[in-house]
């Protein structure tokens, strides 16, 4: 049977020029052989990220070794992992002047670790760059299989905000998220929080994929359980009609109704529109944060 398409409503406005400033940002990207999720994810945001000088970084390449549905991410078998590409991460968040970075990389399941190791030198590389003023660091990160030590690994370099997505309500994800497993996720987010409570912990979800209201704030409730701080609620758009169908477009109000609700579950900061993705103004959940070189190991 043909799947039904959902007409988008004439609300959703999408930014797709960044100016002059965009066209900057990817050339300097282009030139230092760098990924960003911005692109290779098709954000809706990209044009006006891309014009306030602010790129999301993917790194380990553009390939990835699962096949989520909702994603336009590259599928197959990703290349050797480029060993330049902390130091080049490093040049281009030096070179942008960011203040608060945003990591992110395809699932490396090919990889032993996962691609921990190469998150935690690209940290200790934008740390090592940019030791006198150094900015916020976000890693994004994949869920490793459940893989504890790699999790670890990528906690012991200090990154500021360690995040990962849960992406939707369990009920969906055989068919969203069939590779992948929601109380794996829960507990890598709990992992941390007990490795070191001074990292702070991220994750977001997609909303318009067939959840009800009530199923979303199960989600917000369980990863409260696990001690996530921040959250990020965003409208999912399907990337091509290969990809999962958009069941409907949820109206402003209900996304304002969701950061209500997760405010009052404890979450210190939510970011809840049609348009927001887990790095989209990321900068304003760490305003009252202390400075990164104030983090310290647990142990």
């Amino acid at each position: 049977m043909k799947e039904k398409l959902v007409k988008k409503p004439g609300w959703l406005k999408i930014r797709v020029s960044g100016g002059q400033d965009g066209g900057r940002v990817a050339g300097m990207l282009r030139e230092l052989g760098l990924n960003t999720v911005c692109e290779e994810a098709g954000c809706p945001n990209l044009g006006e990220c891309f014009g306030r000088g602010c790129a999301a970084f993917m790194i380990l390449g553009r390939v990835c070794t699962r096949g989520c549905r909702f994603c336009c991410v590259e599928k197959g078998n990703p290349p050797p992992v480029d060993a330049d590409e902390p130091e080049n991460v490093a040049r281009a968040v030096g070179l942008l002047g960011l203040g608060h970075v945003v990591i992110t990389s395809v699932t490396r399941d090919d990889l032993p670790d996962g691609g921990a190791a190469h998150f935690a030198a690209v940290i200790r590389a934008i740390k090592q760059r940019m030791r006198s003023n150094p900015p916020h660091i976000e890693v994004l990160i994949p869920d490793f299989k459940g893989d504890y030590e790699a999790l670890m690994t990528v906690a012991a370099a200090l990154p500021d905000i360690i995040n990962h997505n849960i992406e939707t309500v369990p009920r969906l994800y055989p068919a969203v998220r069939p590779e992948a497993d929601y109380r794996r996720s829960l507990e890598l987010l709990g992992r941390v929080k007990e490795e070191n409570p001074a990292i702070l912990t991220k994750s977001g979800i997609m909303v318009g994929l067939g959840e009800t209201f009530d199923e979303v704030l199960g989600v917000f409730a369980d990863l409260r359980e696990a001690g996530c701080e921040l959250l990020t609620v965003g409208q999912y758009l399907a990337p091509s009609r290969r990809n999962y169908p958009v069941a409907e477009y949820v109206r402003p109000e209900v996304f304002d109704e969701y950061k209500k609700r997760a405010l009052d579950m404890g979450f210190l900061h939510v970011e809840s529109g049609p348009l927001v993705r887990s790095s989209y103004m990321a900068e304003r959940a760490c305003s009252n944060l202390p400075r990164p070189d104030k983090i310290a190991s647990k142990k």
